[in-house]
């Protein structure tokens, strides 16, 4: 209970995302039943009728800690935003979309136009003889209908409103959740310390490497694999065999269990504490693996050439280093002729 003797009030949302953040917290097991004694749900529109209106007849600080998933793609993501921000006392950016933008800001790489054109008009799987796209306002029968409006960058959650803790994971650990989520609930009702604003919690703060299990070599490559051209040794390093693992440029706390079935690391968990740039820290790593080194008087073209052939084998090296982290990486988004922002 709360200094009010009331249960504290638990909010979580759905931004831009797939979905598989609301599923994780349900998948914390007998858990969610001490979630169920120890919270009241003040909005949880995956799992109960609750609507907007709701949550504005809340005062503001009502909710004491809102989950939120998901980017901001559109108004209605930010709107939801700035409300629950208002509303809450507790901000968590939970998972990796809110964290860092995630595979919705993939489309940062390419401009609000373009995402349209492929979705409505150019895809062999659609049948649409009239070009029509989503209008942000349509006149109906019974009125004028507005949907939300979609944005040409796709921001992180703290981008857009002030967040306390951000929660790493595509989606989170279930027993990262329930850690959270125990440290919150002592907080509130035994006035046990938070962590400090802004950290990032749930994970560890070196990278992916140090708690992999599988032998590194110091081994060199050649060139890189996709995933179905080779067999991998099963203790081996994976970066080491040439299997793209975004290990050394991934933050800790997954228990490295993506390497462990064969599968790289694909960077979810973001970058390094104290590492700006995950695709640049990881672009560090894959130089360090090429077998390339030259010694004196070797032929400096043949060098380039050979690293130019390596680099080759990386396919979509962008959609690859930023798979999770284009919204908050140095790069944000490229720059679009004649329209972008």
């Amino acid at each position: 209970m709360t200094g009010n003797g009331k249960k504290p009030q638990l909010a979580m949302y759905w931004g831009a995302g797939c979905g598989g953040c609301e599923i994780s917290v349900l998948n914390i097991g007998e858990h969610i039943l001490t979630v169920d004694a120890v919270f009241d749900i003040a909005f949880f529109p995956c799992i109960a009728d609750f609507k907007i209106a709701d949550v504005e007849g809340y005062p503001d600080g009502f909710i004491d800690v809102c989950l939120f998933n998901g980017a901001i793609r559109n108004s209605e993501n930010e709107e939801m935003a700035r409300l629950l921000r208002k509303k809450s006392k507790v901000m968590v950016a939970f998972g990796s979309c809110a964290y860092e933008g995630c595979i919705p800001a993939l489309s940062n790489l390419t401009s609000r136009r373009a995402t349209m054109e492929t979705v409505y008009l150019d895809n062999p799987s659609i049948d649409n003889p009239d070009g029509i796209i989503p209008q942000l306002l349509t006149e109906v029968g019974e009125g004028e209908l507005e949907i939300p409006s979609f944005y040409n960058t796709v921001k992180s959650l703290d981008q857009v409103v002030d967040v306390d803790y951000f929660l790493p994971g595509c989606p989170p650990e279930p027993h990262q959740i329930w850690a959270v989520l125990q440290v919150v609930v002592a907080a509130l009702t035994e006035g046990a310390p938070l962590p400090p604003a802004g950290s990032v919690v749930g994970a560890g703060t070196l990278a992916v490497c140090e708690e992999c299990p599988l032998e590194k070599d110091v081994k060199t490559i050649a060139r890189f694999y996709r995933p179905y051209e080779i067999t991998p040794e099963p203790s081996l390093c994976l970066l080491e065999q040439g299997l793209m693992c975004m290990g050394p440029a991934t933050r800790s706390g997954c228990g490295a269990l993506c390497p462990q079935v064969g599968m790289g690391c694909r960077g979810c968990y973001g970058p390094i504490e104290g590492v700006e740039d995950q695709g640049a820290r990881m672009l560090t790593a894959i130089a360090s693996v090429l077998e390339v080194s030259g010694k004196p008087g070797d032929d400096e073209a043949e060098l380039d050439r050979r690293v130019q052939e390596a680099v080759n084998t990386i396919v979509d090296p962008a959609g690859t280093f930023y798979r999770f982290s284009m919204a908050k990486s140095m790069l944000r988004r490229v720059r679009i002729n004649g329209g972008g922002s």
